[in-house]
């Protein structure tokens, strides 16, 4: 397709070198002009987006509920370290382990690395000229009579021996260059908050499966003791049965109920076997390499205070939203490298060396140079560049309301989190109540059965019900635990606060 080029060139011998200061002067008054102009930058100029005007993360408020055993301090800024709060250094140490030795972090440093090292290629290759050196040997055999002027004798073939160097920079006169730059700096940003996600999801997961862990392993310890009582219970009515004291329609509802118990420890039994195999690989170690036994909730402190920070700054905060903006960064770049394209372009070039037809002679002076300066200004594109515009245009669009949707789903996840942990209080407080209840009762029924006032099958029956409530308890003690975990990760989970790496 067609393109106007024009160019010149200059390009002096040995003979000619009394002419070579005034052309080389006009040549750098027209590089003179052209770097002044440098300064233009088409296109949009990208600024962080305002933070969103939001007073709290619910509509009905982001306290805790009077009788909870937390509370929500607004405005606290959340530790880097976030679960150090639950005072617990086999906790700690699991995450450590998974932060240092994790595969996806691995992954996500490699990918910043390379996205960085892209960086400087093109900063390298872009803002500065480039220069190649040459050397080169040809066999030659030239006919003046080819060029009109007539000789007795042509010239034998000679050896003319080359050595240069070339040096060429396009000069940025509308930012093209600077704008692909740009994009490729918010690419670096976007790995960056990439990792930092990778970093604080992962220490999230660690602590949420070393919490489920802890949950199963008690949930299974409390079946199994519900279940002895109830195959207990079971054998005493299969002794009245046996005596004519209760019909058989009474026992077989016991066999359903201790089969129906049964069948509740595989579940558990797989749940906690796929959990402990998850957190091995989050370790980074196989499955059959983790040996350390599972965390019990009662190693582990419920955080009293719950630092929320300020919901207006989470922007600032979360690194999806970070690494969101960091795209919509790149988006508004695109624009302007699409839009410089419709520009001219224009590319110095020079060369000097030295010609010889001995190969001792190539240091004896430069004998050949030049000097040019080339201009190409698309005319027909069959609108290829306008189409690509307009492409960039709206890829902006769409980066900037992805930015606004994951702005609200981070919102959404902060307020979801926070409701838990409100649920969770009145879930605790209403499963303790009756775990206290059920313990009294059975404790009545110890003292009434040693008096001989209950049967044992009565005894039994009150601490069936302590176990189950003892169950539900524990189910409704780890969720505080997990939720508070996943409510310090939803509000960013302080990487910020991070010392500075050497």
């Amino acid at each position: 397709m067609p393109r106007f080029a024009p160019s010149f060139s200059l390009r002096r011998l040995t003979r000619r070198q009394s002419r070579a200061p005034r052309r080389a002067g006009y040549a750098l008054a027209a590089i003179g002009l052209l770097a002044f102009t440098a300064g233009c930058t088409v296109g949009p100029d990208f600024a962080a987006p305002a933070a969103p005007e939001v007073a709290s993360y619910t509509a009905d408020g982001d306290g805790l509920p009077a009788n909870a055993a937390q509370r929500v301090q607004s405005g606290a800024d959340i530790p880097a370290q976030w679960w150090r709060l639950f005072h617990s250094d086999a906790l700690d140490q699991l995450v450590r382990q998974a932060l240092q030795a994790s595969p996806t972090l691995a992954q996500a440093r490699a990918t910043l690395r390379q996205a960085s090292e892209n960086l400087d290629a093109e900063t390298g290759g872009r803002l500065l000229p480039s220069a190649d050196a040459n050397v080169s040997a040809a066999r030659q055999k030239v006919d003046p009579s080819a060029f009109g002027v007539p000789v007795a004798q042509p010239p034998p073939p000679f050896t003319l021996y080359n050595a240069s160097i070339d040096v060429s920079y396009t000069l940025d006169v509308f930012g093209g260059n600077r704008r692909v730059l740009e994009g490729m700096a918010a690419q670096v940003d976007y790995q960056a908050h990439e990792l930092q996600a990778a970093r604080m999801s992962l220490a999230a997961n660690v602590v949420t499966a070393a919490i489920r862990q802890a949950d199963l392993s008690e949930r299974i310890a409390a079946t199994r003791d519900l279940l002895a009582a109830q195959e207990r219970q079971e054998d005493i009515m299969r002794q009245r049965v046996a005596a004519g004291g209760i019909a058989q329609a009474d026992l077989s509802n016991q066999e359903l109920l201790v089969a129906q118990t049964r069948a509740l420890l595989p579940p558990l039994d797989k749940q906690l076997s796929q959990t402990t195999h998850q957190l091995a690989v989050y370790l980074g170690v196989p499955p059959a390499a983790l040996r350390a036994p599972p965390l019990r909730l009662a190693d582990l402190t419920l955080p009293p205070d719950i630092p929320t920070g300020v919901p207006s700054a989470l922007t600032r905060q979360r690194p999806d939203i970070l690494a969101a903006e960091a795209l919509w960064h790149k988006a508004s770049a695109d624009v302007g490298v699409a839009t410089a394209n419709q520009y001219p372009q224009f590319t110095l070039t020079a060369s000097f060396g030295s010609q010889r037809t001995s190969l001792g002679d190539l240091s004896n002076g430069v004998n050949v140079w030049n000097l040019g300066l080339g201009l190409t200004q698309p005319l027909f594109r069959g609108g290829e560049l306008r189409a690509r515009k307009r492409s960039a245009e709206a890829g902006y669009e769409a980066a900037a309301a992805a930015y606004r949707q994951t702005v609200l789903e981070g919102l959404q996840q902060v307020a979801d989190a926070l409701r838990a942990v409100q649920t969770d209080a009145d879930a605790f407080n209403a499963y303790d109540d009756a775990w206290r209840r059920a313990a009294d009762a059975e404790r009545i029924a110890q003292g009434r059965y040693q008096a001989g006032g209950i049967s044992h099958q009565s005894l039994l029956d009150s601490q069936r019900q302590l176990l189950q409530t003892r169950i539900a308890r524990t189910e409704a003690d780890a969720a505080r635990y997990a939720d508070t975990a996943a409510l310090l990760h939803a509000l960013g989970g302080g990487w910020w606060n991070e010392p500075a790496s050497p």
